[in-house]
């Protein structure tokens, strides 16, 4: 098998494990064979559509089967497959077809129709064919090779190009991360090392497959080692619930939002959840009443902080928290590097990344990330890819600080620091503070203009159900944990915050709404 990439992953389970359970949709089971048939016939349709090496092929559909089967087939025709996200509106699935350049768009499930482009061939995936005793890839058994000889595979390097991610664009026009074979396979190792992903790994995969954390840091690793992936199209933490205890689940991976809907079910404290080791949260800050939440339930709930651009992981926490020091009061702990994954803290003053480390424990500079999980570069974007990876170091963005246990702590976005009075405020920090208020279920600090500071925090709230929310008493409640200067100088209350679909909120929205002076 002359294949260095993920393409080739469904072959070889299917000739490892043909009958284990890969995948579970709608609660029918599919076997690794299954899932390898499902593989070859996509494979031969791009073929069929023209599609060589090289070529980017988009997919446009919820968390299906048809997902996974798609991605290791373009990875088997040496192709670059391009996830879209189903809640873009037509102009920027388009814009982001004509971007990558895409030959073929694959369609799965009812809120990808009418979606294509112009010059696009669009190709529906009907997901029926993979169901177990249907396909003939489900019949292939321990003769998995009669099926693979018609096999429309390529010769595909570690290095080559495997899949064009697009950033969220809250700041401007989404980019196209670029990430290779190496790129995903090494972040899976990191998975398997650090979360200790067994073979009887089931994971309920409720985030989206179209954002790198669900499919980097839950599908890919647990098919890698040979579990069994249960796919929800779309989260609902009653349905999540639900699965837990029908499928024995034992890893879930999610952002705060969904762990608090969870946590907010009135099935909440009665569920059986004895079947759960594994739960990772990330995308944002986790409150700590959300941690003691599952505490509460005998849970231990990890932090994890990536990015895109690192496939994605780049820090999580312990399995357990006493080894893990202290985290910094009003900030939210993202952990230790993953195994095969370094960063550094650098100042990022004039002599940028590549000046001095900040080295002393409690002081902020830019989180750097270097590694073999680390993109190759952006999609057609050359000068934002120079700027973005320094001497081998991808620059995040993200501020962070080390503490005395050598852990790190992500404060926030550079870009989103409030300068008052000379003074950075970086807001992620004060929400996390905020959120430790009982009555405030979810908040945003903003900046507005001011004549003596030039400018000061503004919390956006939104209260708990059934809570009148005292806007003051809020604000007098961070006295005791942020320096002065942190404080907003004042606060309003929202109904709800607009929130991309990993759970950041979008900031350019609650700007404009409640940003006014």
């Amino acid at each position: 098998m002359d294949d260095e990439g993920i393409g080739a992953w469904a072959a070889r389970r299917a000739r490892r494990t043909p009958h284990r359970t890969a995948l579970v949709h709608d609660g029918a089971p599919v076997s690794y064979a299954g899932l390898y048939g499902h593989t070859l016939r996509i494979a031969r349709t791009l073929r069929e559509h023209g599609v060589r090496q090289g070529d980017r092929v988009g997919f446009l559909g919820p968390n299906r089967p048809a997902f996974l089967a798609s991605l290791f087939a373009a990875g088997l025709m040496g192709a670059v497959f391009v996830p879209l996200n189903v809640r873009l509106a037509p102009p920027e699935l388009a814009w982001q077809l004509a971007d990558c350049g895409a030959r073929v768009l694959l369609r799965s499930g009812k809120r990808a129709e009418g979606a294509g482009g112009a010059g696009v061939a669009v190709v529906d995936v009907d997901d029926a064919a993979v169901r177990d005793g249907e396909a003939p890839g489900a019949r292939i058994g321990t003769a998995w090779g009669a099926e693979a000889r018609d096999e429309p595979a390529a010769t595909v390097a570690a290095d080559d190009p495997c899949l064009i991610l697009y950033t969220s664009g809250t700041t401007g026009r989404p980019k196209g991360a670029v990430l290779s074979h190496a790129n995903l396979t090494w972040n899976a190792v990191n998975v398997l090392i650090d979360e200790d992903l067994t073979a009887d790994e089931v994971a309920l995969v409720a985030a989206p497959l179209y954002h790198a954390a669900a499919l980097g840091m839950q599908a890919l690793p647990v098919l890698l080692k040979g579990g069994t992936c249960v796919l929800m199209e779309s989260f609902d933490a009653g349905a999540a619930l639900d699965a837990v205890e029908r499928h024995r689940v034992t890893s879930l991976f999610g952002v705060p939002t969904m762990f608090r809907r969870i946590a907010a079910h009135p099935r909440w404290p009665h569920a059986d959840l004895s079947s759960l080791r594994t739960l990772v949260c990330g995308g944002a800050p986790v409150p700590e009443a959300l941690t003691a939440a599952y505490e509460q339930r005998g849970l231990t709930l990890r932090q994890g902080y990536g990015l895109t651009e690192a496939a994605p992981g780049v820090l999580l926490t312990h399995h357990g928290h006493a080894d893990a020091g202290p985290a910094h009061a009003g900030a939210s702990r993202a952990g230790v590097p993953h195994f095969f994954t370094d960063v550094r803290v650098a100042d990022p003053g004039p002599a940028g990344p590549a000046g001095a480390d900040t080295a002393v424990p409690g002081r902020t500079g830019e989180l750097l990330v270097r590694g073999p999980n680390v993109m190759t570069g952006y999609w057609n974007r050359p000068r934002q890819t120079e700027a973005a990876l320094t001497d081998g170091w991808l620059r995040t963005g993200d501020v962070a600080r080390v503490d005395a246990h050598g852990g790190l702590t992500v404060v926030d976005r550079l870009k989103e620091v409030i300068i008052s009075g000379g003074e950075n405020v970086y807001p992620a920090e004060v929400e996390h503070a905020l959120l430790a208020h009982p009555d405030v279920a979810d908040c945003a600090v903003i900046p507005v203009p001011d004549a003596e500071w030039g400018e000061v925090g503004r919390a956006v709230l939104v209260a708990a159900p059934g809570v009148t929310l005292d806007p003051e008493a809020v604000l007098a409640s961070l006295t005791s944990r942020l320096a002065a200067y942190k404080i907003p100088r004042s606060a309003v209350i929202a109904p709800e915050l607009p929130r991309t679909g990993t759970g950041k909120p979008v900031r350019r929205q609650i700007q404009a709404r409640y940003g006014s002076a």
